[in-house]
C-alpha cells in the first residue's frame, strides 16, 4: 500500500471548506463571502496542482 501524502489531504479539505463556504455565502446572500470563497478555491486548487507537478518532476510521486 502506498504512503499517504498528507499535504494533498490538507489541500482537499481546504478545497471542500471553500465549497462549503460558497454554499453558506449563497444562503446568507453575501456577495463578498461568495467571491472570497471562489478566489480561495481557485488559489487552493492551483496550489495543489502545482505542488503535485513539482513533486512529480522531483520523482516523489
Amino acid at each position: 500500500m502506498k504512503e499517504i501524502k498528507w499535504i494533498f489531504v490538507l489541500f482537499a479539505i481546504a478545497a471542500a471548506a471553500c465549497m462549503i463556504g460558497m454554499g453558506v455565502a449563497i444562503g446568507e446572500e453575501s456577495i463578498i463571502g461568495l467571491i472570497a470563497c471562489i478566489v480561495a478555491l481557485i488559489a487552493v486548487m492551483g496550489l495543489g496542482f502545482s505542488t503535485k507537478a513539482k513533486m512529480r518532476r522531483a520523482g516523489k510521486l
